[in-house]
């Protein structure tokens, strides 16, 4: 009897260290998992927090983008109804240069550094310089934006205003090189550069595919600008094949 009560004894000690130990065990289960929900959670926050900051960045670029769209809207809703190309010719006595392009040799000196002198024809012909130099072209852009903020009155505004179109479209950024055309034929009508400039805008409208804004603008070319042949003769060859 007294050896049964003994093996008895044994047996609950020992089972009850088992349970203590797998109570243990079961802790140590627990609390591990509890970390590692912490873990998950942590992340999941951060990424929520990226997530955020990638949303807003992708709502101001379509904002950016939007203003863009508007404007250009605008300004061929301008040219299509003929509205403000009658304005006051401002730029009549604009210096003219060549529609097409300038002979001058570029220079190997570079634009980065250029910064206006105060004198606007000085520094228009050093800019002109480098307008067919394809590895300065960049800089030849920044500098004619910088230009036109330096001298806003300048009698050379509607040259300075073709070239950035010129230069824009050469780079392939076709809304910006129609932005700057339309400025030359809403702005100063009766410059050297506008019936080219109107053109060009028919050519972008083209390259795009609206042929139908296309064709008003050519033929806007043909009943405006009667006296540029040269322009009026490539409209009219436009017009034919529309």
């Amino acid at each position: 009897m007294y050896k049964k009560l003994l093996t008895l004894s044994l047996f609950l000690l020992f089972a009850g260290y088992g349970c203590a130990a797998d109570s243990s065990d079961v802790d140590r289960i627990i609390q591990a998992q509890g970390q590692l929900i912490l873990q998950n959670q942590q992340k999941i926050n951060e990424l929520q927090s990226d997530v955020d900051t990638l949303r807003g960045q992708l709502e101001e670029t379509k904002h950016q983008l939007n203003q863009t769209i508007e404007r250009q809207k605008m300004i061929l809703q301008q040219m299509t109804n003929g509205i403000g190309f009658s304005a006051n010719p401002s730029a009549a006595n604009d210096s003219s240069d060549s529609t097409s392009s300038i002979d001058a040799a570029p220079s190997s000196s570079n634009l980065s550094r250029w910064s206006a002198s105060g004198n606007d024809k000085t520094d228009y012909n050093f800019i002109m310089q480098y307008i067919n130099d394809d590895k300065q072209s960049d800089d030849v852009i920044v500098a004619f934006q910088n230009y036109l903020k330096a001298y806003p009155k300048t009698n050379y505004r509607a040259n300075v205003n073709y070239w950035l179109g010129q230069l824009c479209y050469k780079k392939g950024k076709k809304d910006d090189a129609s932005f700057y055309y339309a400025t030359v034929v809403k702005d100063f009508p009766s410059s050297p550069k506008a019936a080219d400039s109107l053109y060009k805008v028919g050519v972008i409208l083209l390259d795009k595919g609206d042929k139908k804004n296309a064709k008003a603008v050519f033929q806007q070319i043909v009943n405006k600008y009667v006296k540029d042949k040269k322009t009026v003769d490539l409209a009219n060859k436009k017009l034919a094949s529309l």
